[in-house]
């Protein structure tokens, strides 16, 4: 029932059943990862009689994420050469306990290693802020299924979730809306519900802290120089109509509000990247760049006097100039910047280094590669949670369907494009995205991420070997666990805009 399949499994005959129950035995420098294990398992103790032992054997030649499960009648040894090898193999332990009856292990043994090192999931809580707690929940059924990174979406249009040391109006205004709209992007109804709410730096750190405990990094987005509207009603001065008051935007889509390209305009993203790469200590940092309208600046006189100062053909060239200059900052501070593709001016005009999340499909993933990126794979069309995953009615309220079919046959490497190891080109990995227009509470998030998010996580982790039809077999246990987990809703997940009851029309 393991989800994703590791890639070498022998099966044996019996099972560890010591009658004390499972208890976990720490070798040298594997306590942290010894506790996360002993937290898993039903009545644990860390002690030296038969138990589960944790290994690190830094000459095992299992890689940097591999691990080796060997389990006998007598006791069970989960060798690695790094922790994060450990931690891989302590989610494969915690599937294999069952869930009924008392605590044991089938007797295998495991050789097993990730297809990809970037296995990601973006959760957009800019939209719709989502609970903390809730965050830590998602992060351990992340790590249940082998994901190692978090993209938190973190500001847009209709919010901004991050306390700004020195910046307050980001989160006494930006983080609060006065409504939201009903439906897909375009409607003319509008719910009349304040929405908002923010994470303090601490809260943050704090979630980091039990994110790592798991192997799971987060990365934090700040999408720029679009999608910033809800910056922009805090600090009007940033954009390029510096007099217009503009609300949080309540609509869905593209709002045509973006940053000018003067002085305050990227001091404000130096001061914000700079606290946000202090707050999250993973090496990526996500900058957007995203449907980005260029209209103001080609209105802008500050605008058209810098495209002539850098001899550029036009303002739209402005974008991948500002992408580029933000990618240099944080490359000052020893990250990585990761930007959205993007189709005309930024197209072919980013620095090769600057990692791409190939979102329209496959075809500009491999463009990107091609062109010197290192590449996270993530075409719509197969990663995007936010789809509805059926015909049925009741899903969100948008045309696009993504199935769990979809899911499992999308291939991030198809055409034989070469894995990157992070200082080469090519895939870097793949990750889903679930953004939360339509998805305003944690039931909603689980009902959409569930059970595609398995189905990716095969297609990161696992060798391509396997069919659908048997991996349906093993989704319908591990279904199962994640009912015992409250990983999936309790009752039927509805979504407004399918239902058509609005609470309030526009005129």
């Amino acid at each position: 029932m393991i989800i994703p399949h590791p890639a070498r499994l022998t099966r044996r005959a019996g099972s560890f059943a010591p009658a004390g129950g499972l208890r976990v035995l720490a070798g040298r420098g594997t306590e942290r990862v010894a506790r996360l294990l002993a937290g898993y398992l039903p009545r644990p103790s860390i002690h030296s009689g038969p138990a589960i032992r944790l290994d690190l054997v830094p000459d095992g030649n299992h890689g940097p994420e591999g691990y080796e499960l060997d389990v006998t009648p007598t006791g069970a040894l989960l060798t690695a050469s790094a922790e994060a090898g450990l931690r891989n193999g302590v989610q494969t332990l915690r599937q294999l306990v069952p869930l009924h009856g008392p605590p044991r292990l089938p007797c295998l043994h495991v050789r097993d290693a990730p297809r990809l090192p970037w296995r990601g999931m973006l959760l957009d809580v800019a939209r719709h802020f989502m609970p903390l707690e809730f965050l830590r929940e998602f992060v351990d059924l992340l790590a249940l299924h082998k994901y190692n990174v978090l993209h938190l979406h973190l500001t847009d249009d209709q919010g901004w979730r991050i306390e700004i040391d020195g910046r307050p109006r980001l989160t006494e205004i930006g983080a609060w809306r006065t409504e939201s709209m009903v439906g897909a992007a375009g409607s003319d109804v509008y719910d009349g519900v304040p929405h908002g709410g923010f994470y303090t730096q601490r809260e943050l750190r704090e979630l980091v802290a039990f994110a790592a405990e798991r192997g799971v990094r987060v990365v934090p987005e700040i999408d720029l120089p679009g999608h910033m509207r809800a910056a922009l009603a805090a600090y009007p001065e940033l954009g390029n109509r510096p007099d217009v008051r503009l609300p949080v935007w309540t609509a869905w889509g593209i709002s045509p509000d973006i940053l000018g390209v003067h002085d305050g305009a990227f001091a404000f993203c130096r001061e914000v990247l700079a606290q946000v790469a202090d707050v999250f200590p993973a090496r990526h940092l996500h900058i957007g760049g995203d449907e980005c309208p260029t209209t103001q600046w080609a209105s802008s006189p500050l605008a058209r006097a810098k495209a002539a100062e850098l001899e550029l053909t036009d303002t739209a060239e402005l974008h991948p100039w500002f992408l580029t200059e933000l990618h240099g900052f944080l490359t000052g501070l020893g990250r990585q910047a990761v930007c959205w593709d993007e189709t005309g001016h930024t197209a072919g005009r980013l620095p090769p280094d600057l990692v791409v999340t190939a979102w329209r499909d496959a075809a500009h993933g491999a463009l990107a590669v091609a062109r010197g990126h290192q590449v996270i794979m993530a075409p719509h069309t197969s990663t995007y949670f936010d789809y509805r995953q059926s015909e049925e009615p009741g899903e969100p309220p948008r045309a696009d369907v993504t199935t769990l079919r979809d899911v499992y046959r999308f291939d991030p490497l198809a055409g034989g494009l070469p894995v990157s190891d992070g200082t080469r080109p090519g895939v870097l990995g793949t990750q889903a995205q679930l953004w939360t227009e339509h998805a305003p509470t944690p039931d909603h998030v689980r009902h959409l991420a569930f059970p595609r998010l398995c189905a990716l996580a095969e297609r990161a982790w696992s060798p391509p070997a396997r069919g659908y039809a048997e991996f349906q077999e093993r989704l319908t246990g591990h279904l199962e666990r994640l009912r015992a987990l409250d990983a999936l809703p309790k009752e039927r997940v509805r979504f407004a805009g399918a239902l058509g009851v609005p609470r309030k029309t526009v005129p």
